[in-house]
Parts: C-alpha cells; sequence; structure tokens
C-alpha cells in the first residue's frame, strides 16, 4: 500500500500557488524573465526557508533542487497566464491561488513545528510564518507594503489554522487529517474574507470612530 506524505503533497501544492502568485505580480510590474523568476522563487521559498532555520535544520530547499524546480512550474503558469490575467491584485484566479498557499504553507509549518514539539503558541507562530514570509520577500522586492501589514484579513487566517491543527495533534496521531483540517481552516477562512470584504480596523479609523463619537456627544 502507498503512503502519502501530507507534508510532501501540501509543500507541492503550496509552491506552485505562491511562486504563480509571485510571478505574476512580478509581471504586472513589468520585470523581465529572470526577475519574474526570482520573484516568484523567493515567493515559494521565503517562508519554508525562515521556518527551517527557526527550528535549526538545513532549509528544505537547499538539500535538493526538488522546490526550486516545482517553483518555477509556478513561474511558468504564471508566464502563460499574463495572456488573460491584467490585474494581479484583484484577478480571480491569483486571488484564489494565493488563498490556496497560505492554506498549503500554514499547513507545512504547523506539521514541522508540531515535530519539531513546539507548544501551541510556536506552532501557531511557525504557521504563520511559514504562510506569510515568502509574501513579505516579494513585495519588498516589489518595492510595495507587504501585504500582511494592511488592513486585510490575511495573517489572522494562518495564526487560526496553525491552532486548528495542534488541536488535532493533541487529539489525533493521523498528521493527514490534521493538515486537512488546516488547510480547510485557513481556507475557507481566508476566501470568505475575499468575498465578504471583511477588513481589520486600521489604527486611523479607530481613532477617527472615538473622535466621531466624542463630537457628537459633546
Amino acid at each position: 500500500m502507498i503512503s502519502i506524505n501530507p507534508f510532501v503533497v501540501v509543500n507541492v501544492l503550496g509552491l506552485v500557488a505562491f511562486a504563480f502568485v509571485g510571478g505574476t505580480k512580478a509581471i504586472q510590474k513589468g520585470f523581465d524573465p529572470f526577475g519574474v523568476s526570482v520573484v516568484g522563487i523567493m515567493t515559494a521559498l521565503g517562508g519554508g526557508t525562515t521556518r527551517d532555520v527557526l527550528v535549526n535544520r538545513v532549509p528544505i530547499s537547499l538539500q535538493s533542487a526538488g522546490d526550486v524546480t516545482v517553483s518555477l512550474l509556478g513561474v511558468g503558469l504564471a508566464i502563460y497566464a499574463a495572456n488573460f490575467v491584467n490585474k494581479a491584485d484583484s484577478h480571480p484566479i491569483v486571488l484564489l491561488a494565493d488563498a490556496l498557499g497560505l492554506a498549503a504553507f500554514a499547513t507545512t509549518g504547523a506539521i514541522v513545528a508540531t515535530e519539531a514539539g513546539l507548544s501551541v503558541f510556536g506552532v501557531a507562530g511557525l504557521a504563520l510564518v511559514n504562510a506569510v514570509g515568502g509574501g513579505v520577500l516579494a513585495d519588498v522586492l516589489l518595492d510595495q507594503t507587504p501585504f500582511v501589514l494592511v488592513e486585510d484579513i490575511y495573517a489572522t487566517c494562518a495564526l487560526i489554522g496553525g491552532t486548528a491543527y495542534w488541536i488535532v495533534s493533541v487529539t489525533e496521531q493521523l498528521s493527514s487529517f490534521g493538515a486537512l483540517i488546516c488547510i480547510a481552516t485557513v481556507l475557507s477562512l481566508r476566501v470568505t474574507a475575499i468575498y465578504q470584504d471583511w477588513r481589520l480596523p486600521t489604527i486611523t479609523s479607530i481613532s477617527r470612530d472615538d473622535s466621531d463619537q466624542l463630537s457628537k456627544r459633546s
């Protein structure tokens, strides 16, 4: 009977999805093929590399050419999709790929953190780092404010998904079930946030609301 490693499957999904997203954004910025490849690969590998450093192990991306090769597949899909994807930040295909990548990498981060024996805070934190690290690096390369730092509900989904994985890991020994729960949790939250336009309030908006309340009372 063939045994399927949930980490490998989910990691491939995340690599392709995030390389596609990063590559698409670089294409929209007018980068040349090399620049598109660099941004795509960094988007795919940034979070996982940071994750591995935090648990004191050699990054998987440096142990073989597998992760880079898979990432290049995502970049290739981005180049192909450039024919019909005109807005990288709002096109449904890119948004869905980004949600899939977020869910996949939150899961791989949670798996690695659990195997390393981290606490619930460590599992949730590493899920977050793995899920958003590549996107932050890509935004820096694209000379724009990291998406995770604005009011859109994004990183929160990874935190909740990582916590869900930890809860399952406490009661169940099957990592595949925990991976499924984490992916479903993050993906459903992120997709709902996109289509319901859920946003976290900014400090400016909170301060403005408080000022308005005081003005009305006076």
